[in-house]
């Protein structure tokens, strides 16, 4: 079951709060270029504390942090709390704003088969022992990695709104075009009461794959050095993250495209469209920008765009669906993406196996729809595969069957922001007589 602990966070002093816009940043691994040398020229900018740089960039992070804290750039709330935090936004063609509601804890940091926390998707091992670098230098998360639980009855919502009436600061817009709103519950018996709910749940990691194994591999090293002293209350067994509701309708996930930007061994466009005929119904369309809506909600179908003007609605044929052999569960199967990954990438293009897919350098990952046809139009690629996005729904069926998806499979938004609340995992954390009331 998870154990969720509430936290003493670390937010900006009360008048850099009055300027949170100024300080907050992307996470590390969805920040552009442009974006990051922009943020990098503010000197108080938490990207250098989530993502520094430099010779040694977790040292020059741990130095930093060190300096702000001395200087009273970052200051640490008095008493432990559960923060909520809210994030509004709209979607493109649709009238409603959105508001994803959630908080913000210390879960711990549990391994990938006790079943407790659930992946989704595979990890990279740099950019694990990146995150586990930074980490055991500075003892700090910078950034909350973002999991889902599922309470159809929406128990704790009603204590979230009304904490949210009185925030701490929020954000006039954020990078990615959402407000967003951090408040504190600190009513003991209100914690004790999420905790009771989140015991009798399981949780499925949305975003942050990466951060989390960090937290894993840092806590094993910290677990072996400890020996018969470790109690399993140490701060460094916990792991910040943003829990959100699966129930809830203003949970998006978006999708994301693939871009070919290469063709393999000199393949001609003619000659992909000749290697998709066995396994796919063609149909052109006149219009490129309709590809969205001509295959939206349906199973199995995809957009093709080959340039001036040039594309086609794909949509596999069933009785070839039984031919998809990876080893790999019924589940996964199924999704969308498994097929376009199996019969396009695969079949049609000879990238054989899901990992010679994952180092393929001839597929980008965009989430634009337009920004795939323009990029295809200036040559920049040589196709777009255009895709409907992933359901919660299969998200969760994926994960309790114990498998991962093909890589990219999601895009939950908006993403959380780094800077809004940090945690420390120092030692004297936990040794507060506040956390003894929270200890299950």
């Amino acid at each position: 079951m998870p154990d969720i602990q509430p936290v003493r966070g670390w937010r900006y002093n009360p008048t850099l709060s009055q300027r949170i816009d100024e300080y907050v940043s992307p996470l590390f691994d969805v920040v552009s270029p442009k974006q990051r040398e922009a943020l990098y020229r503010n000197p108080l900018n938490s990207i250098h504390l989530s993502v520094p740089r430099g010779e040694n960039p977790a040292e020059a992070a741990r130095l930093r942090l060190q300096q702000w804290q001395q200087q009273g750039v970052l200051v640490q709330d008095e008493l432990p709390g559960i923060y909520a935090y809210y994030q509004y936004f709209r979607l493109p063609g649709s009238p409603r704003e959105y508001c994803r509601k959630g908080f913000m804890c210390h879960i711990r940091a549990t391994e990938w088969n006790e079943n407790v926390v659930l992946r989704h998707e595979n990890t990279l091992p740099a950019s694990v022992n990146d995150r586990a670098e930074l980490l055991a230098c500075t003892q700090f998360q910078t950034s909350a990695t973002h999991g889902l639980y599922r309470d159809d009855a929406f128990e704790l919502e009603g204590y979230l709104d009304e904490a949210i009436w009185n925030p701490l600061y929020q954000t006039e817009e954020d990078y990615q075009g959402a407000r967003d709103v951090l408040a504190v519950i600190q009513d003991a018996g209100v914690i004790r009461r999420f905790q009771e709910v989140l015991a009798a749940r399981e949780v499925i990691l949305a975003d942050g794959h990466h951060r989390y194994e960090g937290s894993l591999a840092y806590r094993r090293v910290r677990r072996a050095a400890a020996g018969a002293g470790y109690t399993g209350q140490e701060a460094w067994n916990f792991h910040l993250m943003y829990l959100t509701n699966a129930a809830a309708d203003d949970l998006r996930i978006l999708p994301t495209h693939r871009l070919l930007l290469e063709l393999p061994e000199g393949l001609t466009t003619e000659q992909l469209l000749a290697r998709l005929t066995p396994y796919f119904t063609l149909l052109p369309l006149d219009d490129p920008y309709d590809l969205p809506e001509r295959i939206a909600g349906k199973p199995w179908a995809f957009g093709l765009y080959l340039g001036q003007g040039q594309s086609y609605k794909l949509r596999l044929r069933p009785e070839v669906h039984s031919q998809l052999d990876w080893a790999t569960t019924p589940e996964v199967k199924a999704l969308d993406l498994t097929v376009l990954h199996y019969f396009v990438l695969e079949k049609a293009l000879g990238i054989v196996g899901p990992e010679a897919q994952r180092q393929w350098t001839g597929v980008a990952y965009v989430r634009s729809f337009s920004e795939c046809l323009s990029r295809v139009d200036r040559g920049e690629a040589q196709a777009a595969l255009i895709t409907n996005e992933v359901t919660m729904a299969e998200v969760e069926r994926v994960c309790h069957s114990g498998a991962v998806m093909p890589p990219k499979s999601t895009f939950f938004y908006p993403k959380t922001i780094g800077g809004f609340l940090f945690s420390s995992i120092r030692d004297e954390e936990t040794a507060s007589p506040f956390y003894a009331a929270f200890r299950n």
